[in-house]
């Protein structure tokens, strides 16, 4: 049976059939992308003029990234259909050194703790065996149940947002959720997997005829901009670069916990040691990139994992192009300006589902493992330790604070540690009577 060119890593693809899956996945993680910037620049008190210049090279950033994680340089990149965006993981560390010593001293701590990551990426076959089956598969599992409240917040209009819950939003989510779905059941052939772009396309089309798209955020946006390298002064705070490191290496714990997902879901093999190391080597030296253009640390984003999970289109030029579009977003603003006013509750309409993909991908890669004693106690415990303790934070009050700021609200660093922890020190033979 032929396989359509599509569902496959290498297969040629025409431009005219690419572009719609690219521009699918830049859709579906476009809003999330300029979210911490938005988020960060606010606690950093950056002017608007500085915000906006940022999220301009946040999106040629993350196009870069991801095309060097779809086409390798030398040892740096995966050769998977890993789309980059900036990393939520971030900004609760970046948010408390901006306020302190101000954006130049992320910035400073954001080039070392990259070149870190790169550097461990790169080697990362000499550590890597710490990270056993069963702790990359609850990890992943821990990835998916994290990003639930991230969907269910897109689908209320957005976390802050003064008309959160309101029923226009209810509307808008649903409809949007409803139209990815019935356009999965009745479309034929490869058109199946372009329901997130239809929802997204139908909810943006509602969302206009109910008022509630702003335009006015497009006056004013410049035809075409270049980025401006070491647009801030580059600070080097030892206790700044310290903490930024330690959620490097949490960033990287999801990178792995990504990766594997992808491979799993996407390609239906477990995930190799090669493409393991290129995908943490692409984080960490791009992020080193960013920094040098103003910009928040890149990763690889959970949401495209679930979008590859649920369509398995893998096909390395179709996710080229939404990398080519995002450059084209921060070269040209005001395309960039334009993908911005999709409102949140279409987003977490499609959103919601693909999330849960990424649960289903971990719990199946869990049972791949196998169900012996051992692993059970090593995914129960952590789970429960990793989601349990972050959804009261409270718990973490009597470690230092550089402790909280990285565990305390992130349950795949907690999952994360506690499976490693398991998994070093639970005895082989548990199952042996």
């Amino acid at each position: 049976m032929k396989v359509d060119a599509i569902y496959t890593l290498d297969g040629k693809v025409p431009l005219v059939k690419a572009v719609p899956f690219g521009l699918q996945h830049i859709l579906a993680m476009f809003v999330a992308n300029i979210t911490p910037i938005i988020i960060v620049a606010g606690a950093c008190g950056l002017s608007a003029k500085d915000m906006a210049m940022i999220i301009q090279c946040a999106m040629i950033i993350a196009g870069i990234g991801t095309l060097v994680q779809l086409f390798p340089i030398w040892k740096i990149g995966s050769r998977l259909p890993i789309v980059m965006g900036i990393s939520f993981t971030f900004v609760s560390i970046a948010c408390v050194i901006g306020a302190q010593y101000g954006y130049g001293a992320v910035m400073g701590a954001v080039l070392v703790g990259g070149l870190v990551e790169g550097v461990l990426g790169l080697f990362a076959k000499y550590w890597m065996k710490l990270v056993a089956p069963i702790v990359a598969a609850t990890v992943v599992t821990a990835i998916g149940f994290s990003l639930l409240s991230v969907g269910a917040a897109s689908f209320g209009g957005g976390t802050g947002a003064e008309d959160f819950g309101s029923v226009k939003n209810w509307i808008l989510g649903t409809v949007t959720l409803i139209c990815c779905i019935l356009f999965n059941i009745f479309a034929k052939g490869f058109w199946k997997q372009l329901s997130v772009l239809f929802g997204l396309v139908v909810g943006y089309v509602l969302a206009v005829c109910l008022g509630m798209v702003d335009f006015s955020t497009l006056s004013g946006t410049g035809v075409i901009a270049l980025p401006r390298l070491v647009p801030f002064k580059l600070e080097f705070q030892p206790s700044a670069i310290v903490a930024f490191i330690l959620v490097f290496l949490v960033s990287a714990t999801e990178t792995i916990g990504d990766t594997s997902a992808l491979a799993s879901s996407g390609l239906g093999r477990d995930v190799t040691e090669k493409e393991t190391s290129g995908s943490i080597a692409c984080d960490g030296f791009v992020s080193a990139i960013s920094s040098l253009f103003g910009c928040m640390p890149i990763t690889s984003f959970s949401q495209n994992v679930g979008l590859v999970a649920m369509t398995k289109v893998v096909n390395r030029f179709a996710i080229a192009t939404g990398a080519v579009i995002m450059i084209i977003a921060g070269v040209f603003p005001i395309v960039g300006a334009l993908l911005a006013t999709l409102p949140s509750a279409v987003l977490g309409g499609c959103t919601i589902m693909m999330f849960g993909t990424i649960v289903v991908s971990g719990l199946q890669m869990i049972g791949k493992c196998g169900y012996s004693q051992r692993n059970v106690t090593i995914a129960a415990l952590s789970l429960s330790i990793g989601l349990g303790f972050t959804q009261c934070p409270e718990i973490f009050n009597i470690f230092p604070s550089l402790v909280k700021t990285v565990f305390a609200e992130n349950c795949v660093a907690v999952v994360f540690v506690s499976s490693i922890i398991l998994n070093l020190v639970l005895p082989k033979n548990m199952d042996v009577q």
